[in-house]
């Protein structure tokens, strides 16, 4: 048996077997897990019907997070399942191309900066809200994904930075506010993972090179170091454990400085 056994996870953001958000319901389904999926698109339908399928969930339901109404309307529909759940897994990020390649200032605009921080960081606080019925009286876990731009500067990145920096504020303010009713608010900061979202950003492959030869474990991390990392604090196990970023990214976020060393 699991240590997910007998809870409900809600996983948002699901788009390919490429993503981190494929990853954490893989691990999610492996420790006993019952899942549910949104789509954004009629496009995207199939893909998640059949990927929710493989990890025996017949609940897939359309879901844009750009508005209340879409969030109210899922939510509403999602009870049409389920009368509760227990965990909220939030896999969304979104800035336009034209904002994430080249210099920070001759990058960002108003539009950008507005759609990167909805997206990315509001829309995990509106999908917290629209949950919270729900969730209510389980002493859930809710999760979500950043990145190590949040607090440094990395080339390209530039707004989508300020949005991850915005979210892990939203995790520490949410955990303040849900954690009188029993539930946990946590965010994982990746490390760069070979993913479709994560293509967009310029100058992606030679960060994964990079990282690769600095980091501490000397290699980038998986979809499933992640999901599993995840799968652990939406747990019973990590039960003393909320408004934390933990860190699953080889170790690189500890190191300030590289050498080669002889045998390398």
């Amino acid at each position: 048996m699991g240590f997910l056994a007998g809870k409900r996870a809600l996983v948002v953001g699901l788009a390919s077997q490429r993503s981190i958000a494929w990853g954490i319901a893989q691990a999610m389904h492996r420790e006993g897990a019952e899942l549910a999926f949104n789509y954004q698109t009629d496009k995207l339908r199939g893909r998640v019907e059949k990927m929710a399928t493989e990890l025996g969930s017949s609940i897939a339901l359309p879901l844009d997070v750009a508005t209340d109404e879409g969030i109210d309307g899922f939510f509403d529909a999602l009870s049409g399942h389920w009368d509760g759940f227990d965990i909220l897994v939030h896999s969304v990020a979104f800035a336009p191309q034209d904002q994430l390649g080249g210099g920070y200032l001759d990058c960002v605009t108003r539009e950008g900066f507005r759609v990167a921080h909805d997206i990315s960081s509001y829309s995990f606080a509106a999908l917290a809200k629209g949950a919270r019925g729900l969730m209510a009286g389980r002493e859930g876990a809710m999760l979500t994904l950043s990145y190590l731009g949040a607090v440094r500067a990395v080339p390209n990145y530039n707004v989508m930075g300020l949005a991850k920096a915005s979210l892990e504020a939203n995790v520490r303010f949410m955990a303040a506010d849900l954690g009188p009713s029993g539930t946990r608010v946590n965010a994982i900061s990746a490390g760069p993972i070979k993913t479709l979202a994560a293509a967009g950003v310029g100058g992606f492959r030679r960060m994964l090179h990079h990282v690769e030869e600095a980091s501490p474990l000397r290699r980038n991390v998986t979809i499933e170091n992640v999901g599993n990392a995840a799968a652990f604090l939406c747990s019973d196990l990590a039960a003393g454990i909320t408004g934390e970023i933990l860190y699953v990214d080889a170790g690189y976020n500890i190191v300030g400085m590289h050498f080669e060393t002889p045998d390398e």
